[in-house]
């Protein structure tokens, strides 16, 4: 690929070197460290003028670094990246952190995405690719610079229905005793005894789309419920649901969103759907983030699954791990910037 450079900053240079396979490139070299007093220092190691740059990384917190290092070291590395005449410079974040403060909650209470978007664009950065954002909208309208997000629900359900083997929590492939070549047609799919599980009325939309994923490669229609978890937040972050709309009796149901944070909202959703005559198959989520609680509110789901946007290194030696699927992107976010550097390819493709 021509006039082409694919970095990955600390925490995501593994992720980084499956995209750059995929590409069929190498990643480029670059030098980043902090200082005694925790200032930090990147630099590019590679001549990067007139090219196009490929900055990756995923803004979670870890056990090395805290979101904020991660945002502050990615603002000066895109930031001399254009001082040193790269043509553009794309950031990829697979998962985009402060993208759920989207909005005033309350008086006084900052919108991050807004001001996240205009720090990323003040030092130069002419576009952002994510996965599977929080709400769509605010992430498009935050910022003015070209937007791409992709989405998962092709990988999920490709997952779930034995299409792809997948990899377990340690990036290796999924043992096929572990993952059954069919599970969903096993949980009766094909007389309709499957639905799909959104946890509020806001996620109806992505539940309906992997529903309808889930059916053309099931071949069946109309044959996959979609029901949703009437909550609401009652206290800050105290969340209350009991009422499931939508017909979930004697059916096994797909729990679906976007992340699964401290796996309350999980739980809230296999509780209900036991109260309502269902029987949970799998919770399913594109970002699995495993703060708090999350091992404890999700010991009774049986199957959990996430793609690899963020580590599961939370859940390292909890009982839930054995019950973790993890799902690669690294090929998703790989096509998707070979369609952009070349400049023809339709990033749409890829989300049918």
């Amino acid at each position: 690929m021509h006039n082409f450079r694919l970095f990955g900053l600390d925490g995501s240079k593994t992720y980084a070197d499956r995209v750059a396979d995929h590409l069929d490139v190498p990643r480029s070299r670059h030098v980043e460290t902090f200082f005694e007093d925790r200032e930090t220092y990147v630099r590019s190691g590679v001549n990067v003028r007139g090219c196009d740059v490929y900055v990756i990384t995923s803004l979670f917190a870890d056990p090395e670094q805290s979101v904020p290092e991660k945002l502050v070291k990615l603002l000066f590395f895109a930031g001399s990246l254009k001082d040193a005449s790269a043509k553009r410079v794309a950031v990829v974040c697979p998962y985009l952190g402060y993208a759920r403060q989207d909005r005033k909650t309350e008086s006084r209470a900052p919108i991050s995405i807004k001001y996240l978007a205009q720090c990323l664009e003040s030092v130069g950065v002419t576009r952002i690719l994510t996965m599977d954002v929080h709400n769509l909208s605010a992430f498009q309208n935050a910022f003015r610079i070209p937007t791409d997000n992709l989405e998962a629900k092709n990988l999920l359900a490709d997952y779930l229905c034995g299409l792809d083997a997948g990899r377990n929590s340690t990036g290796q492939p999924q043992p096929v005793d572990d993952h059954l070549p069919e599970p969903l047609k096993d949980a009766g799919c094909e007389d309709g005894q499957l639905a799909v599980l959104a946890p509020d009325s806001g996620g109806m939309g992505r539940a309906r789309r992997f529903r309808n994923a889930l059916e053309t490669r099931l071949q069946t229609k109309n044959a996959i419920g979609v029901a949703y978890l009437d909550k609401e937040r009652v206290d800050g972050g105290t969340v209350r649901g009991n009422t499931v709309v939508g017909d979930i009796r004697g059916k096994r149901v797909i729990i679906l969103d976007d992340m699964i944070a401290s796996g309350g909202t999980i739980r809230l959703c296999a509780e209900a759907i036991d109260r309502h005559g269902g029987e949970v198959f799998a919770a399913c989520a594109t970002h699995g983030l495993f703060v708090g609680k999350a091992a404890e509110n999700l010991a009774d789901v049986p199957r959990i699954v996430v793609t690899d946007t963020i580590r599961p290194f939370r859940l390292d030696g909890a009982a839930t791990a054995k019950r973790l699927h993890v799902i690669p992107t690294a090929k998703m976010f790989g096509s998707a910037l070979r369609r952009t550097h070349e400049e023809g390819g339709s990033i749409s493709d890829l989300l049918e």
